[in-house]
């Protein structure tokens, strides 16, 4: 594989069982994503996107195929390995925002950089936070922000620790029409500055529209758009 290329999937199936029988998700998913490129995996529900998402950051294990990610090929890791991989490397953002309800917005930024050992991680976080426009959050709990600033949260979460390669699954898919695009418009911007790869799964072909190049899922195929 380039060593330019973060991501890298080669005829990956995933197969999972079902109270009907085993049911396929995934069938000979090719994918290869550049260093600081954007792409978008567009398609209908139910079409393996989601999942798509969870074999290539190594969160759930192909039934064949292989997965490379930053060159490292994830079958020949353990979960642990797979985690050290990803930290401070490549993030998540997801539709449903995942923040931990028991931390304040600002714990919720700073956790990460505490994992990765990253320097002044409160710091950063209140930097990162002012960046996305929460510096009057940071000691607020998830259940008192809007879904707006949860996503907000979300993203300086991901970003703040400066991640090669940024997986965003349905990232505006819970928000309303003018606070999603409030956030496309966030994410975008930050990842101009931070040059970070983007794999992006959404519905919205106006948000699919701002990668560099799209591929569609249907039927558990992945098709260049």
């Amino acid at each position: 594989m380039s060593i330019d290329l973060v991501l890298d999937l080669e005829g990956v199936e995933l197969t999972l069982p079902s109270a009907a029988g085993p049911v396929t998700i995934l069938q000979g998913a090719m994918l290869q994503v550049g260093a600081g490129e954007r792409v978008a995996v567009v398609g209908p529900s139910g079409s393996g996107k989601s999942s798509l998402i969870a074999v290539a950051a190594g969160l759930e294990k192909p039934s064949a195929g292989v997965v490379r990610l930053f060159g490292e090929d994830l079958s020949t890791l353990n979960e642990d390995s797979r985690a050290r991989l990803r930290r401070g490397r490549a993030a998540l953002v997801f539709r449903s925002f995942h923040l931990l309800p028991n931390m304040t917005a600002e714990e919720n930024v700073s956790a990460p950089l505490e994992i990765a050992r990253r320097k002044a991680p409160r710091a950063v976080a209140r930097a990162w936070l002012d960046r996305v426009g929460l510096s009057k959050r940071l000691t607020h709990y998830p259940h008192q922000l809007s879904g707006g600033e949860q996503q907000r949260v979300a993203l300086a979460r991901a970003l703040a620790v400066e991640p090669a390669l940024l997986f965003a699954d349905e990232p505006t898919g819970n928000l309303d029409q003018a606070t999603a695009a409030q956030v496309a418009d966030l994410m975008f911007n930050l990842l101009a500055e931070t040059r970070a790869a983007l794999v992006l799964v959404t519905h919205d072909p106006a948000l699919a529209a701002r990668v560099d190049r799209q591929c569609v899922m249907t039927g558990g195929r992945l098709l260049a758009a």
